[in-house]
């Protein structure tokens, strides 16, 4: 009775208004007091303590930094340049430069609100000036910034692998493919929306001078996600070092090359930095408490006899966690999500015969959505906030899109070699 109890306290919590934070640790105190189990609170606090020691999460913070220092730094505007002059031509061109800049510019940052913010601001006031719709404008960009959490130097895959014990260095490419197929499902929508209302019919035709200038000028922001995936895959650096790589490149190239940003604004970038890692690490420590409490209680056994009740096949477990993960992205934020369902479905996994590195995939393709999803959608909010929209008018806009992501996700669920392809074209 324990693992619906858990769960029902914590959306209790979460619902009512409490803080992710407090409604996991309340959640955690409340099972062991009011269920009376036999835990002494002191290993909440080591348990906490433990979530937050190991050294791979030291690239979390480093990650984030890179993110902010990219998002001022005028990588976007490059990357947004590139993409123009590459597909600006095709019907809906401006909506496809977004995708495209969005995917892009993830496998730099790995971050999805740095990914939204950065190119949201290039690309809105041109898709609004075009005579796109603020809603869709909005909703196109909160959808096409997630696919930073498919690249390599997703955060969330740092966390998986962190749980699951899988190599970083094949996790960060297992992403590469099902992100390009996510985007390309996207940008079929702009392509059909653009002709559907007439509000872009690409602009002229492809410019091979146009597409070297633009290459030129991209080429040092292009070249950081192969610098970054050839140290990891080469063993030159480790996945946490290479987060160090990344910050190191990104102050370099925007200091240097771009000028956009100066030694004055790394003191301000290295403090927003420090907030966001600091929001993270504690609900990091926190999940860890109740993980701990998870497997004490063994609630991954009982689960596990209840899903094998319900699900004899890998197809219907993998259904029933892309549905399960879907919901409860409704309510909480991809890490905190990862963290409280990992534990739970990796042993379910490996009964299943399930790859690990494929299950971290598809996990994360999940809770992307979860990011653009009333009411807890963090990409949604940033987009609504540059694009000056209302949630309304952005949720109208949103269900083409949301559409295509999900038939993107069965499509990576249940094609598993997909997220081989990249690591056997380099092994």
């Amino acid at each position: 009775m324990l693992a619906p109890l858990l769960f029902l306290a914590f959306f209790a919590l979460a619902l009512a208004g409490v803080p992710l934070l407090y409604a996991i640790l309340g959640t955690t105190i409340g099972a062991i007091v009011v269920g009376g189990l036999s835990h002494p609170l002191e290993t909440i606090f080591l348990s906490f303590i433990g979530g937050v020691e190991p050294f791979i999460l030291i690239a979390v913070p480093l990650f984030i930094f890179a993110g902010e220092i990219l998002s001022s730094g005028g990588v976007g505007k490059r990357i947004v340049d590139f993409a123009k002059a590459l597909l600006g031509f095709l019907p809906g061109g401006l909506g496809v430069v977004t995708v495209a800049s969005c995917l892009m510019f993830g496998g730099v940052s790995g971050s999805a609100i740095a990914d939204t913010a950065a190119i949201g601001s290039l690309v809105i006031p041109a898709m609004v000036q075009r005579g796109y719709s603020r809603g869709f404008a909005a909703a196109l960009l909160a959808v096409a910034g997630t696919l930073a959490l498919l690249m390599p130097l997703s955060i969330p895959f740092l966390v998986y692998a962190f749980i699951s014990g899988v190599s970083m260095r094949q996790l960060s490419m297992a992403g590469v493919v099902p992100g390009i197929i996510a985007a390309l499902a996207l940008m079929g929508v702009c392509m059909w929306h653009g002709k559907k209302t007439g509000c872009d019919d690409g602009e002229g035709r492809l410019s091979l001078p146009e597409v070297w200038r633009a290459t030129r000028a991209a080429g040092p922001a292009l070249l950081m996600p192969l610098i970054i995936v050839g140290g990891i895959w080469s063993g030159v650096f480790t996945p946490t070092e290479s987060a160090a790589v990344a910050v190191v490149y990104g102050v370099i190239v925007s200091l240097t090359f771009y000028h956009d940003m100066s030694v004055r604004d790394l003191p301000r970038l290295l403090v927003n930095a420090f907030q966001t890692s600091a929001t993270v690490m504690l609900v990091i420590g926190a999940t860890g408490a109740l993980a701990w409490l998870i497997t004490a209680e063994q609630v991954a056994v009982q689960l596990s006899a209840w899903i094998k009740l319900v699900a004899s096949e890998p197809w219907m477990f993998l259904l029933l966690v892309n549905v399960a993960l879907l919901l409860l992205g409704i309510f909480i934020e991809p890490l905190p999500a990862m963290l409280l369902t990992a534990p739970l479905l990796l042993p379910l996994a490996q009964s299943f015969g399930i790859d690990l590195v494929h299950l971290g995939v598809v996990m994360t393709a999940n809770l992307a959505i979860a990011l653009y999803t009333p009411p807890v959608g963090g990409t949604l909010f940033v987009a609504a906030k540059l694009a000056k929209a209302g949630i309304g008018e952005i949720t109208k806009a949103l269900w083409p899109l949301l559409v295509a992501a999900i038939v993107a996700l069965f499509v990576i669920t249940y094609v598993p070699s997909l997220t081989r392809v990249v690591w056997q074209l380099l092994s």
